[in-house]
């Protein structure tokens, strides 16, 4: 495609042009964007730099706004950055800095030109270059510019030297070893007085600290000097939020600077400032009981204040300490509580967080009982922020401030019934888990679980069907703490549990299997052909759990619970009541569901012979097949009695694999190694209902002929199955809408004790928040079965990167290494020990490092800063030579002093304290 003509760059159409074109366009925004899109890859191809700049310019908007991709035009863009006129380098940086990015083809072409415009006489172009420099600045770029990095940063232009402050971050960032080139010069920019330079500077610094604050501890007292005497709040905020990651390392630091922390506290009025010194104390001055006193004070006025934003930053500061301080949060309660009904969701959300923070072991019941109220009443979405902060602080470490788990159960089941409730899953993790953990509370949590089951309300809910999936796990597994197991077999199977997904559906039948074996094992071989036998009768698995009290009653763990007796009657209709339930089933079209269907059926066909033998419906030839059915069912009661306990995150891993498994082989070729398995064609092999006696014997006749063609036939099997059913491996697109008349579950329309007011809700809740004595419990904290490992808190794994390291590290070697890196203030507190021996060879070091950087520059300044850099090697030469004799003059007399060179040894020893500590002595003291 050739380049547009001169006709065509007349009448090149401007960017005012394009915008005004979409917005009146009549074809659609779409099509417009793509005849645009065709004429600017026209336009950029042509050698007129004003007609590919515009087209540049057209593309980086529609980049900007339509998200369009523009690598296409990265060649271009540095032709036109090679223009000499300053409104085309423009566009193309602006082009660049959008575009280019490390993978980017052409970027190391871009070098000369960047090194070119840095050293320009325009401060207009410099700061552009520099600008883009920060944007797409990698390794190779950091690299090679360094050095005019290096002469900007002391450049007379302050426009530009604020800039190549700014830009030393990304440089460092990218190649750490340009610390040891620049960070010279950055330092000493810590003296300019222009705030710009200033202001840039300290916020370099701030994001350097932030990484590795131990390496910046030498420079506190710059910091602290720019803290006293800066008259610009940005500055002190920068300043503010360094001293907060310094002082914890250094106990002598904080003595030295919270006295001005304090005062600014006191004289300033500036809101953003007051927080930060505010926030600064409460972490990293906690120990200073007068100033987290005054930050106390002016919290308040945080939180009395009419603006929504000052109440948001005093709440939040309230959250940093109360941590280390509670009875911050306890002087506040009143105003906290008040927060929950404010109308900002922020606000709400750091009042929620701040009356979390004070739940312990002794109220933890109230404040639960004060929350459920608040969110009864509350929108859908605070709703649930307020049952999740429940859950999460209740299950923290293991349960550990759960003492009644029989209340904390209760409290999950009262939770599903709130109508907004949708924390389905974790409720339904906890009620399985605690069941797991907590033997002493499975009785309540099985009367918890028939409440949930026989509420035909929930079911329509989709929120909770995880709450009832774990439900009626529950029933199943521990239904021998259940009082009438009878009703939780009509709960598991009533009509409306076609509401429920597939995979929820699949767990009530199990469950249903569960409990029917229960009542048959209770019945027909606990109780023999008696008329009517407890139902409390419990697995073999908790007989020390349970204990027989009576025909009718059962205790269990201190409590009685009166149940209804099984009969062979109500065994019988139990029977026709699943084979009335789970008929339909057999032709649904989950695979999952339909296969329990079928396991509960045939089971049911098997036993129902002995049934109907206890009844005397059966003749006597039938007393062998009787005593064949009760044993299968003492078999799967076995099997069913097993207790199943918590299982560690980290079981999996300690299995071995066994030899010769390999667990990353791939089975792509899996179709390879069967292709040659032909597919028999059998129409013998059918799923369908009851009444199809011939496909159920054909069936029977194909598992009877099988013979050594065991693989041939499940391929066989499989595929005819797929051809059959598709629709158990492919989705359905038709959704099944059932109507849902039964009114929702807790309406707060139709409760009279949830109208409570909000000064009584904040009355109860200041009444929780008291601290109270321990109270004397009636019975003590139930077993909690822990993990050794899945149950630990995790710890954070630190991985530190290599550059960031290598960053630190240069730091260190600077700053630690050789003191005249140090800026005057901060040189003059070192002690002259620490001097003597490393100005020597950080003298020369330094003199390296500046003729590598100067190296570069132009031939007249070369030969310029070479003379002036001869006289100052000459000259530290022959002071290097002085001092030498002077230290070997101090070695003989002190050798003839041994008792004073003894003492200045020991004088000179290092404090018992990190080594960068001795660096700021003076100044800490």
């Amino acid at each position: 495609m050739s380049g547009p003509s001169l006709m065509d760059s007349l009448f090149q159409r401007t960017l005012e042009d394009l915008i005004k074109g979409l917005r009146q366009q009549l074809i659609g925004e779409q099509a417009f964007i793509s005849k645009a899109l065709e004429e600017i890859r026209k336009e950029i191809k042509s050698t007129d730099l004003s007609t590919k700049s515009t087209a540049l310019l057209k593309l980086c908007y529609l980049s900007n706004l339509h998200f369009h991709d523009m690598s296409f035009a990265a060649f271009h863009a540095l032709e036109v950055l090679s223009s000499p006129r300053f409104s085309h380098k423009k566009i193309a940086y602006h082009a660049i800095s959008l575009s280019f990015h490390d993978s980017t083809p052409v970027l190391l072409l871009i070098t000369n030109h960047l090194r070119k415009d840095l050293t320009s006489t325009n401060e207009f172009e410099v700061s552009l270059s520099l600008q883009c420099l920060s944007r797409i600045a990698n390794v190779d770029l950091a690299r090679d510019l360094t050095p005019e990095v290096f002469t900007l940063l002391s450049s007379n232009k302050l426009y530009v030297r604020k800039r190549a402050v700014a830009v030393v971050l990304r440089v460092f960032e990218k190649y750490p070893d340009s610390v040891r080139v620049c960070f010279k010069r950055l330092v000493e920019n810590l003296e300019n007085y222009d705030p710009q330079i200033l202001s840039a500077v300290v916020g370099v610094f701030s994001e350097l600290a932030c990484k590795d604050p131990r390496s910046y501890l030498p420079l506190a007292p710059e910091f602290y000097k720019i803290l006293v005497d800066s008259k610009s709040n940005w500055i002190s905020i920068k300043v503010l939020k360094i001293f907060a990651k310094l002082a914890p390392l250094e106990p002598r630091l904080s003595n030295r600077v919270v006295e001005p922390i304090c005062d600014l506290m006191r004289k300033t009025g500036a809101k953003s400032l007051l927080f930060e010194c505010v926030r600064t104390v409460v972490t990293s001055f906690s120990e200073y009981e007068s100033a987290v006193r005054l930050a106390v004070g002016k919290i308040r006025e945080f939180l009395v204040d009419e603006d929504p934003n000052l109440k948001y930053l005093g709440l939040h500061a309230l959250s940093i300490v109360a941590s280390k301080h509670l009875w911050v949060v306890s002087e506040n309660k009143e105003v906290v509580i008040k927060s929950l009904s404010d109308p900002d969701p922020n606000i709400k959300i750091e009042s929620l967080r701040l009356v979390m923070a004070m739940v312990s072991e002794h109220n933890v019941a109230e404040i639960s009982k004060v929350l459920v109220n608040y969110a009864l009443k509350s929108d859908p979405l605070f709703c649930n922020e307020i049952l999740g902060s429940i859950l999460s602080t209740c299950s923290r470490n293991v349960y550990e401030i759960i003492v009644d788990f029989d209340w904390y159960v209760s409290l999950l089941g009262e939770m599903s019934r709130i109508p907004h409730c949708q924390m389905g899953e974790e409720i339904e993790n906890q009620l399985i888990d605690i069941g797991l953990r907590v033997k002493d509370v499975r009785l309540e949590l099985v009367r918890v679980a028939r409440d949930l089951l026989i509420d035909p309300a929930l079911l329509g809910n989709s929120f909770l069907h995880r709450v009832l999936s774990a439900a009626a796990w529950v029933s199943g597994e521990y239904v021998e703490f259940s009082r009438n197991p009878l009703e939780l077999m009509e709960a598991l199977l009533q009509p409306r549990t076609s509401l429920l997904p597939p995979s929820i559906m699949a767990i009530y039948i199990q469950s249903a299997f569960k409990v029917l074996v229960f009542c048959l094992h209770t019945c027909f071989v606990r109780g023999g052909s008696t008329a009517g036998v407890s139902a409390s009768a419990s697995y073999e698995s908790f007989d020390d759990l349970s204990i027989e009290n009576g025909a009718g009653s059962t205790v269990a763990h201190g409590q009685t619970c009166t149940s209804a007796p099984i009969t062979n009657e109500s065994i019988v209709n139990l029977l026709k009541l699943v084979e009335l339930a789970l008929s339909p089933l057999l032709g649904s079209h989950d695979v999952e569901v339909q296969e329990r269907a079928r396991n509960l059926l045939g089971f049911v066909d098997l036993i129902k012979l002995e049934a109907l033998n206890s009844l005397g419906q059966e003749e006597n030839d039938s007393e062998q097949k009787g005593v064949e059915a009760t044993k299968i069912i003492r078999l799967v009661h076995d099997a069913f009695s097993k207790e199943l306990g918590p299982v560690s995150l980290s079981a999996q891993g300690k299995v071995p694999v066994p030899d010769g498994l390999t667990l990353n082989e791939n089975l792509g070729d899996l179709e390879t190694i069967c292709s040659d398995i032909e597919l028999p064609s059998s129409n013998t092999f059918s799923f369908g209902y009851p009444s199809e006696e011939k496909d159920v014997s054909s069936f029977s006749n194909l598992q009877i002929k099988e013979d050594s063609g065991q693989s041939n036939e499940s391929t066989s099997l499989l595929a005819e199955h797929r051809k059959r059913h598709g629709l158990y491996y492919l989705p359905s697109g038709k959704n099944e809408v059932i109507s849902n008349d039964y009114p929702p579950a807790n309406d707060p329309a139709l409760q009279g004790d949830n109208n409570d007011t909000a000064s009584d809700l904040v009355k109860l809740t200041a009444e929780s928040l008291v601290p109270k004595r321990k109270p004397n419990h009636s019975k003590p904290r139930p077993v909690v079965v822990k993990l050794d490992e899945a149950d630990e808190k995790p710890v954070a794994v630190k991985h530190p990167e290599s550059r960031d390291d290598s960053l630190s590290g240069a730091v260190r070697d600077i700053l630690f290494g050789s003191e005249d890196i140090l800026p005057t203030s901060s040189r003059s507190n070192l002690p002259s020990s620490n001097r003597k021996g490393k100005e020597k060879q950080h003298m020369i070091t330094q003199v390296e490092s500046k003729e590598n950087v100067v190296g570069d520059g132009n031939s007249s300044s070369r030969r310029r800063k070479d003379h002036s850099h001869g006289k100052e090697r000459r000259h530290r030469k022959k002071n290097a030579e002085e001092r030498n004799e002077t230290d070997r003059k101090e070695k003989e007399s002190s050798s003839n002093h041994p008792r004073r060179h003894k003492s200045r040894q020991r004088a000179e020893e290092p404090l018992k304290v990190p080594p960068q500590t001795s660096v700021i002595p003076d100044f800490l003291l």
